[in-house]
Parts: structure tokens; sequence; C-alpha cells
């Protein structure tokens, strides 16, 4: 699977647990990670999957109240909206990672550094742009979402499909757009990627190939799993503190547009 073996397996896992919910695009920085190592698996966009794994399980741990309190408030007819307006924003981005995904990952033009370098940049130039802007917020959190701004998110949610974009960054920077505080449209971002994470899951367990690679890759997959799953919980705490500050989505612009530009470097002279 990998050329360096465990030692590999569980620093891809590191980062893909921090990067998947740090908005700095998780699928990026182990495409360039793969990159820099300098070997291409032809198997690498099956482990990008499965190490997903890890970062759902960070997600469903870290929000087990939350949800716990969303399938009360639909058992008891309580409060449909934040649920619904979940399905809403799912919706699109499903569908396309349904049609096209495995189109993407088999493309080269997806997986090419100058791709993903532009993606990381422009998302990064537009978190710097949007934390300048005044008085965005006018949502008091997630539940006031309406039904046409978490369709919005969801269609913004799409592009994270490039790496480079996020998942994360994505739909952070358009729930500050249609009004969210940068905390607000962090969870809401959260809880909207258990569904497609869910999804992915589905669809791997689904696929005869999927199984027999994880037959085959078992231990790596647990070991990069277990990292991402840690790093991942660090990373959640560690951001829904952070976006408490203000201007923070400017940190992490600023992140994307320098790793942008040494990505660029990197490509040019190899």
């Amino acid at each position: 699977m990998f050329s360096i073996g465990i030692i590999k397996a569980i620093f891809l896992g590191l980062i893909q647990g921090l990067t998947e919910f740090i908005p700095v695009s998780s699928s990026g920085h182990l495409e360039i990670m793969e990159y820099l190592f300098g070997s291409r698996a032809d198997n690498f966009h099956l482990f990008l999957e499965f190490v997903n794994i890890g970062t759902l399980l960070a997600l469903l741990i870290f929000f087990r109240k939350r949800l716990w309190q969303i399938i009360q408030d639909i058992f008891c007819r309580k409060n449909y909206r934040l649920f619904i307006n979940l399905i809403i924003t799912t919706i699109p981005a499903g569908l396309i990672g349904f049609l096209f995904s495995d189109f993407i990952t088999e493309t080269p033009f997806f997986s090419s550094p100058f791709t993903i370098a532009i993606a990381l940049g422009t998302v990064g130039l537009f978190m710097i742009f949007i934390d300048r802007l005044p008085h965005l917020s006018s949502l008091k959190d997630e539940n006031t979402l309406s039904k046409p701004r978490a369709l919005l998110i969801g269609l913004a949610q799409t592009l994270a499909l490039i790496p480079g974009v996020s998942r994360s960054g994505s739909t952070i920077v358009t729930g500050r757009l249609v009004g969210l505080n940068s905390q607000s449209a962090a969870e809401y971002s959260f809880l909207v990627s258990i569904p497609i994470m869910l999804g992915v899951c589905l669809k791997m367990i689904l696929s005869s190939t999927s199984r027999a690679y994880v037959a085959a890759n078992l231990g790596l997959l647990i070991i990069s799993n277990l990292a991402a799953l840690i790093s991942g919980l660090l990373a959640i705490k560690f951001l829904m503190k952070f976006l408490k500050q203000p201007r923070s989505l400017q940190t992490f612009g600023y992140y994307r547009v320098v790793l942008a530009g040494i990505l660029l470097i990197l490509a040019m002279i190899r």
C-alpha cells in the first residue's frame, strides 16, 4: 500500500484528522503529502475514503449530545427546522458526489498540484475578505437558518469534491456569507458533514473492490483511522474555541495562500 508502511499510514491519518475540520482542506493536504513523497499508489483514493471513518467517529463523539438532542426533537415533534435544513444542505453534495466522485478521483486534473494550489489560494482569499466585512452576522445561530440559505451552503459544499477546496472551508465561508457567525457556521458545517461521511462509508461497504482493499490492508487502515480519530477530536475542540476570536478565519486564509504559493513553486521546480 505505502512505501514506508505503518509510519506513513499514521502520518497521513494524523493529517486527515487535523485538516478535515480545520478549514485548510484535508484532501488537498493528503494529495500534497503523497505528491511530496514522490510515489503515487493506484489505490490511494481508496485510502483517502477509508480514513474518513476515523474523522466520522470524531464527529459522532464530539457532537454526541447535540445529535441526541436533534433526534429527541424529531421524535418528540418539537423542532424539525435544523434537521430539515441539514437534509437540504446534504442533498447537492450527496447527489454530485454519488454521480461524479469516481470521475473526479480518477481524473489527473483534479489531483494536479496546480489545481490544488489554485483551490487552496482562492478559498483562502475568500476567508481573508469575508472576515473583513462589517456586521456580517445577522443570524442568531444555525437553528435560525432559512431553507434557501441552507441550500446555498449545500451548493457550496459540492465544490469540496475538488482537492484543495475543503468541505469545512466551503461551508464555513458560505455560512458566514448567509449570516452565521464563525462558530455557528463551523458547527453547522460539522453537523452537515456527518451524513456525507455516512454516505461515503455506505458506498464503500457496497463496493466489492473496497471490501477487497480493506481485507488486504486492514491493519494499516485501523492504525491510520485511530490516528485520524485522535487528531480529529483535538482539531474540532481547537477550532470551536479558536473561532470565538474576531477575524479568526483570516488566520486560515493566510495559511492557505502561503501554502498555495509553496505548492506552486514545488510543482514548477520538480
